[in-house]
């Protein structure tokens, strides 16, 4: 057991932490509040030199972040200085003629920095300022005999002045000092202010926010365990500050305990590998063992706590041990769309691309034992390398209330250590009507694409990262019809199979390896598109066309093996962009590209300001068959729709409402009673949007009609009240 106010020095990553064991300690710990515990601080850096973060240890951890700890460091260093260089104790510069006047000198100088400078720096400073002053006006008066030594005495007070003057602290506090009374530390209160975390967690928060922060917006977010955001407008950053109160920082100290003696048991077991390859299995065993032993800690305590706090409790302890911390909250805001971790951990706080703020700094920062765990974490799930000759590693994060990608990098391509990214999907799959609403298509879109899908047309949907090519795919799958088998074939799992199996679909999910990482155990993507195709007549769908699978996936299309629709995402912000990635960078034949029926490109569009964002889709585009070098040059390439700025939607070209579509009418040629007939395709494709548009509308009272489950019965119903339209 460790001794009340010992200290420890422990390096965690590139970071140097000073440790002091508050518990048992009769005051309570604060550098700001508490004079004995400032002035043990500053002996503490003398004896162990300067650490990043100073960590009052009670039952919980109030962190002094590198800024702080550096203002105290000074305060060490100044007291060094004065007492081993400066010799401010030296009896031949307090009172060298006037030994007379040692006693008084002497003991002003030691009440200065021997009694107040370590525990009061403020107030030491302000003790020497108001003695020098005041020695100033005694050399005024005195005798010419007397002068020689008060000029001694008053370079001692100046060297004292000069050197606290020098520091951080003393400089932060300079515009309140004037009329300050020696022993207040509510000036301590501005300047020292402790990242707070439960001595259970690894990961540091800013409790209170910054001092003259405007609130911009604030709500609530948590499925099951509440947390409340608050963004915030801080004075001289362009960027906002998203500020999070998590369920682990609302417990009482009774449950702080508990949950800390619940983990240390925990911490004792093991998991083996066999426990990770599931994840959702493993969080429910953790869950379950969890519970049961916070349910006994609590009766052996004498706790009377209702079976929804043990739940509380056995979640918070859950994400703790074998999930992720606080990004696992972050990630469960809907108006998050990304995370980063960026490397030395520890050093920044995470930060978010928030999708009505853009990107925010937040008041986490995670330590780099958590970051450690994380990609051990990572490595166990998804059975791929993270090491120094494998640096990158793609996977997912899977709960029962987060679905995301996750990119970990590590030495040597991120030389400052480990680094993470993460992407936020949707719990559930997004929607057609669900874009509309947000206005990222229009209904006429929405209509078309629908259309499109059931025509078996191949269709690429290119943009910039971020612009929402994934979540348009997934709404695009919602569209086929259940009674198709889907096949996806993917690197790191995005696309919503599993919320598509509960709603019947007919779906087999293929994770190939990944183009960046490489790895020897998985199967290449060439090699796992050319698999899917022996499985049956199936609509295929890549998440994403990354490298030499494009030309596997042509030759597909070329040979006529894929008799349903296909469909994929590629990175292009045009109809040419995505022609020349696919034809120049990936090496596919120009003539194979004539394959690509549509290509749809979402890109994001900024605000005046350039602050805020939003994604539209731009372009619906068909490609022409009839061309051989440039698709621009040669006509190739025949817009159906474009977006309008002024009007903010996608609005029909010509060349759509006159019928001069070949990929529309190549679709209508396969139904017998659209061939040759124009105004019963188009009408076929208004009734569609109009379906849409009415959902949008109905909306308004049952936001649940434009969730897929809804979604999915409502384009059975409208083929199977078509198809017997057709018969009578």
């Amino acid at each position: 057991m460790k001794k009340p106010c010992s200290y420890t020095v422990e390096i965690e990553g590139n970071q140097k932490n000073l440790i002091v064991n508050c518990v048992g300690c009769m005051f309570y710990p604060s550098l700001e509040d508490n004079f004995t515990c400032m002035e043990r601080v500053v002996n503490y850096i003398l004896e162990a030199g300067i650490p990043t973060n100073i960590i009052l240890s009670s039952t919980r951890n109030f962190i002094y972040p590198k800024e702080q700890a550096e203002m105290l460091a000074e305060v060490a260093t100044a007291y060094k200085v004065l007492t081993k260089e400066k010799n401010v104790l030296d009896i031949n510069r307090l009172a060298p003629f006037n030994r007379a006047a040692l006693g008084e000198r002497i003991g002003i100088v030691r009440d200065i920095v021997l009694g107040t400078l370590r525990g009061d720096p403020i107030g030491a400073y302000v003790k020497a300022l108001r003695e020098l002053r005041r020695q100033k006006a005694r050399y005024e008066l005195a005798p010419p005999g007397e002068k020689r030594d008060l000029q001694s005495f008053i370079s001692v007070l100046n060297d004292i002045v000069e050197t606290l003057e020098g520091t951080k602290l003393i400089k932060r506090a300079m515009p309140k000092i004037p009329g300050y009374s020696v022993g207040d530390r509510s000036i301590y209160r501005d300047i020292f202010e402790p990242l707070i975390k439960p001595n259970f967690m690894l990961t540091r928060l800013m409790a209170e926010p910054p001092a003259k922060a405007m609130e911009v917006d604030s709500y609530t977010i948590g499925e099951f365990d509440k947390s409340d955001v608050t963004i915030l407008k801080v004075p001289d950053r362009v960027q906002l500050l998203y500020h999070i109160i998590p369920p682990e920082f609302r417990l009482d100290e009774a449950e702080y305990a508990l949950l800390d003696e619940a983990r240390n048991i925990l911490a004792k077991h093991k998991p083996t590998e066999k426990e990770f390859v599931d994840p959702k299995r493993t969080r429910d065993v953790f869950f379950n063992i969890s519970r049961d032993l916070l349910e006994q800690l609590a009766k052996s305590k004498g706790m009377k706590l209702k079976y929804k706090e043990i739940e509380k409790l056995a979640r918070i302890l859950v994400r703790l041990t074998v999930g992720f911390g606080l990004v696992e909250v972050l990630l469960e805001d809907e108006l998050v769309e990304d995370v980063y971790v960026n490397a030395p951990i520890g050093s920044e706080p995470i930060f978010v691309k928030h999708a009505k703020y853009g990107e925010c700094f937040t008041n986490i920062i995670p330590s780099y034992t958590e970051a450690e765990a994380w990609a051990s974490r990572f490595r166990m799930i998804s059975g791929r390398p993270l090491d120094e000759a494998n640096p990158v590693l793609d996977t997912e994060i899977i709960t029962p209330t987060v679905f995301a990608r996750a990119t970990a990098v590590q030495n040597p391509l991120s030389p400052h250590g480990l680094s993470f990214a993460f992407r936020r999907h949707r719990a559930k799959p997004w929607t057609l009507p669900l874009f509309v609403k947000n206005k990222f298509l229009s209904p006429l879109a929405a209509g078309l694409i629908s259309f499109l899908v059931d025509g078996a047309r191949t269709i690429l949907i290119g943009g910039t990262r971020g612009s929402g090519k994934t979540s348009l795919l997934s709404a695009i799958m919602v569209e086929v019809m259940r009674k198709y088998r889907i096949i996806t074939v993917e690197d790191t799992l995005e696309l919503p199979v599993s919320q598509l199996k509960s709603l019947g679909f007919n779906i087999l999910s293929m994770k190939v390896r990944s183009a960046i990482t490489g790895g020897k155990a998985e199967m290449s993507a060439s090699d796992g598109i050319r698999t899917a195709l022996r499985l049956g007549d199936s609509c295929l769908v890549i998440g994403e066309v990354r490298s030499k699978e494009a030309v596997a996936l042509y030759e597909a299309m070329r040979v006529g093996a894929l008799a349903n629709v296909v469909m994929g995402t590629i990175h292009g912000d045009s109809p040419y962009g995505v022609f020349d990635r696919v034809v120049n960078d990936l090496g596919v034949p120009r003539t194979s590209f004539k394959a690509t029926d549509i290509i749809i490109i979402a890109n994001k569009l900024r605000s005046p300001g350039m602050i805020e964002e939003m994604r539209r889709v731009v372009s619906i585009t068909e490609v022409r068959k009839h061309w051989e070098e440039d698709p621009v040059r040669e006509k190739g390439f025949v817009n159906l729709m474009e977006y309008d700025a002024k009007k903010d939607t996608l609005e029909p070209t010509p060349a759509l409402l006159e019928g001069e579509s070949e990929v529309i009418k190549a679709v209508g040629s396969r139904v017998r009673e659209w061939i040759g007939n124009w105004d019963r395709i188009w009408d076929n494709i208004l009734l569609r949007a109009k379906i849409k548009e009415l959902m949008v509308k109905y909306s308004e009272k049952d936001p649940s009609i434009l969730e897929a489950d809804f979604v999915v019965v409502a384009n059975d119903m409208f083929h199977n009240i078509f198809a017997r339209l057709a018969e009578e």
